[in-house]
């Protein structure tokens, strides 16, 4: 899941590059956050384990040391929080991942000294309230990410 992804921002980096308009429109946050992404994804080719627990960590190492610009360091730190609400699970559920996710958001939150609405913050907010919402639903990942996709796109 974490290549498809970047295979994705990758292909879409330009388009987030143009979208980024607020607080700063500085034309390259697809880009940071793919760096960011592709460091992750080396990290988590090299770690050799099949353990999400073990995968996340992979990721928030990766996605930290690799960290570019403002939104890759935000985005390391969404993946550090996940890693931190996952930790010492070796597969996940619909309750596991809503937790990962929220405790993403407040680890990102944290990391930030001024953290504003209307950026990336706000979406991950909206998207980790949505799987926590579903995830008390439903035991079903397809449902809860969903969920986690149209947060996503309303925010």
């Amino acid at each position: 899941m974490v290549v498809v992804g970047a295979n994705k921002l990758e292909e879409n980096k330009k388009m987030v590059d143009e979208m980024n308009v607020f607080p700063v429109p500085d034309g390259d946050t697809g880009t940071n956050m793919s760096l960011t992404v592709t460091s992750a994804v080396k990290e988590v080719l090299g770690s050799g384990s099949d353990s999400v627990s073990d995968l996340a960590k992979a990721v928030s190492s990766g996605a930290l040391r690799g960290a570019r610009g403002n939104s890759g360091v935000i985005l390391s730190q969404l993946f550090r929080g996940f890693y931190k609400g996952i930790k010492g699970s070796n597969d996940i559920n619909a309750v596991a991942f809503a937790t990962g996710m929220q405790k993403g958001v407040e680890t990102a939150y944290k990391a930030v000294m001024k953290p504003k609405e209307g950026t990336i913050l706000t979406v991950a907010k909206g998207a980790a309230q949505a799987a926590v919402e579903e995830a008390l639903k439903t035991d079903d990942m397809v449902e809860v990410m969903q969920a986690v996709v149209r947060a996503g796109e309303e925010t």
